[in-house]
């Protein structure tokens, strides 16, 4: 009886030993299938993308092809955007690829112009799909435009649609994108992951709440980090008919009753230190023009006091007080480590009567006269002998500034020409700063691609950019120079702007 028992409790330990290695087995499985369920969906939205490649035809050499091997499938850093971070916050879904595409993108409006699209089916209140077919018409037509490129490598990178875009596929593209938008759930969020972006500035007015900004910092849900930049448009453009109301606003944001410039200073100082507070490095200015002369604080005072009574301002008195300006936000930007970004050569909603109907950045803005590199040099060298230079990035829409504006930065530690700019940064715009630079220069020091854009698609401009880059450095390459030319690669793929942000 005892032997039976001590069997009977031997077969119920293994009995249970074996039911609990059937349940871990079964665990392990279930642990497995998940796995593999999870690897699947990750390759099935990785099967989506296409080689970026095969969309554009840049790469010419085996040199070219190698090191874009190495930097393709760096992260992104863009430092200097127009997204919004309220739809980065909120991440709703896009009803569709036209809106996507063409909801506030100048670039796609500009382009449809020029082919004469009415202005219903561009800003107009036509149907987003009736839109999209007459964007389809335009661009299928539109060789050697830098959009064509986009388009492909937009469609081809986030969405697997390798066909060309034109009147004949438009709507059998419409189709497959708004599907796969639906399936993958492509959500701003969702598309900053795919393009592997791990820096974003976004550009923010001085009086902005920056309130997106700080749920975002808080939201571990987004992977990338998402900070503010320091826009000083609206603070420089004094002559502006609603400038005293801006002040006050601008007052009103920092809790300073602004009554003249020690006032002003103060605000900007206080705003200044709230967006640094955000992980903001960056600032940023892109009006027309550039002053000739730098007023004393006496001076700039008693012209500030003027325009904020909306009396007449001299020209003379005005430039100076812009130079004070630009002078003081270079000193502040010095002593909180930003970086200064001057963008150079612009003129700002030439169509008057189309400003009036669409308001700013709706695509009538145009390149500007190129003027006497002088007064830069002046205001960096003002800024240098102050031991008040802080790292500085100086962009041109106009491309014959390219020379003596290399030439000028080349005198100055930390000073350096930005990459092609807007109406420059096409194909042949990117292999003409990079020979420029080369040349005048070192090839080293650009700090490398942004987007400059307010679409959650324009991520795929970096790999045109990483495409150029390497295509341009495997045609001056030889044999055993491999290391070398990786690190410069690399550097202007993303270590340069990764080495910034993280000073």
């Amino acid at each position: 009886m005892a032997e039976s028992k001590d069997k009977k409790t031997a077969s119920v330990k293994s009995t249970g030993a074996k039911t609990a290695s059937t349940k871990k087995l079964a665990a392990k499985a279930a642990k497995a299938a998940t796995a593999a369920k999870k690897t699947a969906q990750t390759k099935k939205v990785k099967d989506v993308k296409a080689d970026c490649t095969a969309l554009v035809d840049v790469l010419k050499s085996k040199y070219a092809r190698k090191l874009y091997d190495e930097v393709k499938d760096l992260p992104i850093i863009d430092y200097h955007c127009h997204l919004s971070p309220k739809e980065i916050y909120e991440d709703k879904p896009f009803s569709d690829i036209g809106e996507m595409w063409l909801a506030g993108d100048h670039y796609k409006w500009r382009l449809m112009r020029a082919y004469g699209i009415d202005e219903k089916y561009i800003t107009g209140d036509a149907d987003m799909y009736d839109k999209f077919m007459r964007f389809a018409k335009a661009v299928g037509e539109a060789y050697g435009n830098p959009i064509k490129d986009w388009v492909a490598l937009e469609l081809g990178f986030f969405f697997g649609i390798t066909l060309p875009l034109n009147e004949d596929n438009a709507k059998e593209i419409w189709d497959k994108a708004n599907k796969v938008i639906a399936d993958k759930q492509l959500y701003p969020r969702k598309l900053i992951a795919m393009a592997n972006v791990e820096y974003i500035a976004t550009t923010d007015d001085p009086c902005d709440s920056l309130e997106y900004h700080e749920l975002i910092a808080k939201d571990e849900g987004i992977k990338a980090k998402v900070v503010p930049s320091f826009r000083v448009d609206n603070i420089v453009l004094a002559k502006d008919k609603n400038y005293a109301d801006y002040i006050s606003k601008l007052g009103s944001a920092a809790g300073v009753k602004i009554k003249d410039l020690a006032d002003l200073e103060e605000a900007v100082e206080k705003r200044m230190d709230y967006f640094v507070s955000l992980g903001c490095k960056f600032s940023d200015v892109g009006v027309q023009g550039f002053p000739e002369s730098i007023a004393d604080f006496k001076d700039a005072d008693k012209t500030f006091k003027n325009l904020l009574k909306g009396k007449e301002v001299d020209d003379k008195d005005y430039d100076g007080f812009w130079g004070y300006l630009y002078n003081f936000f270079g000193k502040e930007y010095a002593k909180r480590n930003m970086v200064m970004q001057l963008h150079l050569a612009v003129t700002r909603n030439s169509n008057s009567a189309m400003f009036a109907q669409c308001g700013r950045d709706a695509g009538f803005d145009c390149v500007g006269d190129a003027f006497d590199v002088a007064r830069i040099k002046r205001y960096i060298d003002n800024l240098n002998s102050q031991n008040a230079l802080p790292k500085t990035i100086i962009y041109t829409l106009n491309p014959t500034m390219y020379y003596p504006l290399v030439t000028m930065c080349g005198a100055f530690r930390n000073v350096v020409l930005g990459i092609s700019w807007w109406f420059c940064d096409h194909k042949r715009g990117m292999y003409e700063t990079l020979e420029i630079l080369s040349e005048l220069s070192h090839v080293g020091s650009l700090v490398g691609m942004l987007t400059d854009s307010r679409s959650f698609l324009s991520y795929t401009r970096h790999d045109y950019y990483r495409q150029i880059v390497c295509d341009f450095l495997g045609g001056l390459m030889k044999d055993g120079e491999d290391k070398y030319a990786i690190n410069v690669a690399k550097a202007l793929c993303y270590q340069n702007a990764k080495n910034i942000v993280e000073e």
